[in-house]
């Protein structure tokens, strides 16, 4: 009987429009909105301090373990490789793989300077933002090296 009841009852889920909860949540307006600014002009010196701080840090815990999980991921690749290799299963061709790694790098070469002018404008504008926001930034600095450290 309470089956059946269960069935009966309409299950209604709510929709989250980011756009409305924008506009209903000013403070995600202020912090992530089109005019938002340099954030120095919205919050004191410790709020920014502390902002920066806890995004660097879980920014450098991730980054972290990201890197030893890929940094274990090649070392293991090339040591299963040479053990391979050692022992007879798999011979590598090391002439044709140095002639594919120049041509990596040639072609590398190529693509870093076509997007120059692209890495350039990123770098001023980045450069400004921290300019603007001193404070959050060498919050994040800091934050980034102790999560790289935990």
């Amino acid at each position: 009987m309470s089956h059946q009841q269960h069935d009966s009852d309409d299950d209604s889920y709510e929709v989250l429009d980011l756009t409305e909860y924008a506009r209903r949540h000013h403070w995600w307006n202020r912090m992530f909105g089109r005019n938002s600014g340099p954030i120095v002009e919205k919050y004191s010196v410790a709020t920014q301090i502390v902002m920066g701080g806890v995004t660097g840090w879980c920014a450098g815990f991730l980054f972290q373990k990201v890197g030893k999980l890929a940094a274990t991921a090649v070392g293991g690749g090339f040591l299963l490789l040479q053990i391979a290799s050692h022992s007879g299963y798999v011979q590598v061709d090391w002439k044709r793989v140095e002639k594919d790694v120049n041509k990596a790098k040639k072609q590398l070469k190529k693509r870093a300077n076509k997007a120059a002018p692209e890495i350039n404008t990123l770098i001023e504008e980045s450069t400004e933002f921290i300019k603007q926001n001193i404070v959050v930034s060498s919050g994040f600095v800091g934050g980034f090296l102790l999560g790289l450290a935990s």
